[in-house]
């Protein structure tokens, strides 16, 4: 089956002017030469001190990159993305004309691949491609994706990104506190070590040349009741990470790497992780 859904906790920032691309370039942990040549792409804002602030998917919409990110913290990313314009050419403006959404279970094309849509955009998701062709339409165009698709929720939504290991936001990562690589944005194309610098590059550059993870945002199956985000993992009462966002028996979490097989205690709830195919592990680098 192949289902489609709207995101409305998703939301669009328009960003335009000549310096558009070099703007973000110097902010940004991907290289967004991608997206002047047409790619969509997967990236994060984060603190000088390297620590996750915002991720976002900036895609090409002719003379506008377009950046799908949280709704609920989008003034805060054109606040914080503003401070830095300094004379630069260009603008920052939230963007209601299009709406977010995602289809899922069809036959993807190559990731990060854009479609022009009637006056909006579809892009093949560049994370992986078992994860769907988001997209960025007015809403009154949404319904015309219902050809071949079925329609599902948000609920569903997460009920498939949670199997594929797929964080959403500062529903998976705390802010100020998260680490890209913990979190799968190197496998998951989300970050560009070659790209140059860019805000909090050296925490994230040292972290994978050093191998410093020792945690992974995972797959996790749940038995019992669905823990709560922020639940402690332990085993045998010692730390062995935390649960993120989950429903019913499925959820993510991040799992101290010497824990993933083990059966762990989440409250009354008993969770285990699982190792996606796309994820790599490395030995710590001491």
């Amino acid at each position: 089956m192949a289902f489609f859904t709207p995101l409305p906790h998703r939301a669009l920032v328009a960003v335009r002017g000549d310096d558009r691309i070099g703007f973000l370039q110097g902010l940004v942990s991907n290289d967004m030469a991608r997206v002047e040549a047409g790619q969509a792409v997967w990236a994060a804002f984060l603190t000088p001190q390297g620590k996750f602030l915002h991720e976002f998917f900036a895609i090409p919409h002719g003379e506008t990159v377009l950046l799908e990110c949280e709704r609920a913290r989008r003034d805060d990313l054109i606040t914080r993305l503003s401070r830095y314009k300094l004379r630069a050419k260009v603008s920052l403006v939230a963007d209601d004309t299009l709406t977010p959404g995602v289809r899922w279970g069809d036959v993807g094309d190559t990731p990060g691949t854009v479609k022009a849509e009637g006056a909006g955009v579809i892009y093949v998701d560049p994370r992986l491609i078992g994860a769907g062709s988001r997209w960025a339409l007015p809403a009154d165009q949404v319904d015309a994706l219902a050809n071949g698709f079925e329609r599902a929720t948000p609920e569903a939504f997460d009920l498939h990104r949670f199997s594929l290991g797929l964080p959403d936001g500062s529903r998976d990562m705390e802010i100020e506190k998260a680490l890209l690589l913990e979190n799968g944005f190197e496998e998951l194309n989300g970050v560009d070590f070659n790209k140059g610098c860019y805000i909090g590059q050296e925490l994230t550059a040292r972290t994978h040349y050093r191998a410093l993870i020792k945690k992974r945002l995972m797959p996790v199956s749940i038995e019992g009741n669905t823990p709560a985000p922020g639940t402690q993992l332990t085993l045998d009462g010692a730390n062995a990470g935390e649960m993120k966002s989950a429903a019913g028996r499925k959820g993510l979490a991040l799992v101290r790497l010497d824990k993933v097989g083990d059966v762990l205690a989440a409250g009354n709830a008993r969770v285990t992780a699982h190792q996606p195919t796309w994820m790599k592990i490395t030995e710590s680098k001491n």
